[in-house]
């Protein structure tokens, strides 16, 4: 009996060891954590006081620093003069007639092809989806920002492109360069037409994919560069795609889509067609370029469009299948991310859609209008000192200095001076605005002129002679 005694003993001596080894540890643990955070506190307190110490108002030399300092401005104030519009006050809307510094003037410098801006029809809806719906959305598509008229944009543009589905975004620049960034990534090569437009520049720069930029407008460069790249075999197994737009924005060449698809089909290349000009401008119907052209919907895998130019509302769209639109609606950032297109624009853009399918005529007579001013521009004197490159059809129309020697800043500063001179003379118009540091290929200096249908021949008449008493004023 004595020997489990001992035993237990030994147990118990030992459990007693470890137990007061356990409440040590306890204790420097929580000794060291008190420890700290007095020292955390401690140091805080410290640096507070230093802080007191060293305030503005005690301390000239920081005093002194703070009235030395200049704080650079938010706008490159040096490049201000570069901007086709400096020193001109619009006032009212953007009509057919349009008051700049308290002169009225004809318009041939914003998008209201249609004259969409001062029609009664869609204003009176406007206010209706006001009374409505209120003023903004609050919110993205997928959080508390999708409105039944958003629905309703979506389905009535779907159904007119004879497309599967759309998908809206609240602003136009943005609609390209999310959806170019959706699809579009760093293992991938994409051919580019070398004039497109900024917006579809930085979708691509986002992409980080590889660029292949080929000559405008030119399928023939376009295949030789693909028959190049596919030479070697890490090029050749990488997913390409296609990017051109309908109407060049940067020069009002319509694409040749023809010979672009044709490529597309050879090669085996996913095709994007930005539509901001030619959607609800080409077609017997104003359904754009592939209807221009009569190329089937299904031989293009994504057109991308504004409701800023034909519609004259604000925001963009693109049509497709339905696998390739609903995807933009995760991973379109655009989509997701941006507060939904106010229902009052929605409202705008709809019933503007609207006139369009009743009065097919519009059509007609903008391209009779856009023809026409190009007709009469090369029975001018004009002739002398422009180039009109752009194509007939095209609202969109770029005037060039026919004088190549010139340098590029010389060519801005002519072509502002003759701006400066038509809008004194009452007639509105404005030179192409890039920015120059930061674009691909930077664009031939022009003065950008935009046709309306209310355009009469007289004053198509009126802008080319003043824009030829504006060169004798500023070239001779």
């Amino acid at each position: 009996m004595q020997q489990p005694s001992r035993r237990v003993a030994a147990i118990c001596r030992e459990t007693g060891y470890i137990h007061a080894k356990i409440q040590f540890n306890h204790i420097y643990v929580e000794g060291s954590i008190l420890l700290v955070l007095l020292w955390i506190l401690f140091k805080k307190t410290k640096s507070s006081s230093n802080a007191k110490r060293t305030e503005p108002s005690e301390n000239p030399d920081i005093e002194q620093k703070i009235k030395l300092w200049t704080p650079k401005p938010m706008v490159d104030t040096a490049s201000l003069s570069a901007l086709p519009m400096e020193n001109y006050i619009i006032d009212g809307k953007t009509e057919h007639y349009i008051t700049i510094n308290g002169r009225s003037c004809i318009n041939f410098a914003t998008h209201n092809y249609f004259n969409f801006i001062s029609d009664k029809y869609i204003e009176n809806n406007v206010v209706d989806a006001v009374n409505k719906y209120g003023i903004g959305s609050c919110g993205p598509r997928a959080f508390y920002g999708t409105f039944d008229i958003h629905i309703e944009l979506e389905e009535k543009i779907a159904k007119f492109m004879g497309m599967e589905e759309a998908v809206i975004y609240s602003y136009g620049f943005s609609t390209v360069t999310s959806a170019i960034q959706a699809y579009v990534k760093s293992r991938d090569i994409v051919y580019v037409d070398e004039e497109v437009n900024f917006a579809i520049q930085k979708g691509l720069q986002s992409s980080k994919a590889e660029l292949v930029y080929f000559k405008h407008n030119c399928p023939e460069d376009l295949e030789r560069l693909i028959i190049e790249n596919n030479s070697t075999k890490r090029r050749r197994n990488r997913r390409a795609f296609l990017i051109v737009e309908g109407i060049y924005m940067n020069t009002g060449n319509i694409c040749n889509l023809p010979k672009i698809i044709e490529i597309r089909i050879k090669h085996k290349i996913r095709i994007f067609i930005d539509e901001t000009i030619s959607f609800g401008i080409l077609g017997e119907t104003g359904r754009g370029i592939t209807e221009h052209f009569n190329i089937p919907k299904d031989e293009v895998d994504l057109i991308i469009g504004s409701l800023e130019t034909a519609l004259s509302s604000v925001g963009g769209f693109c049509v497709g299948s339905t696998f390739v639109v609903e995807h933009q609606r995760l991973s379109g950032l655009g989509y997701c991310f941006s507060a939904s297109l106010p229902p009052l624009l929605s409202a705008a853009a709809i019933k503007a859609l609207d006139q369009i399918e009743k009065h097919p005529e519009m059509l007609v007579k903008l391209r009779e209008k856009s023809t026409s001013l190009h007709k009469r521009f090369y029975k001018s004197q004009l002739t002398k000192y422009f180039t009109l490159c752009s194509d007939e059809l095209s609202p969109l129309k770029h005037l060039y200095l026919i004088d190549k020697s010139l340098l590029h800043a010389e060519q801005q500063k002519i072509l502002k001076k003759i701006v400066d001179y038509c809008i004194s003379e009452g007639v509105a118009i404005t030179t192409a605005a890039y920015l120059s540091d930061r674009e691909y290929k930077i664009p031939t200096p022009s003065i950008r002129l935009l046709i309306s249908i209310k355009m009469t021949d007289e004053e198509i008449d009126f802008l080319l002679v003043t824009l030829l008493h504006a060169v004798s004023v500023s070239i001779i």
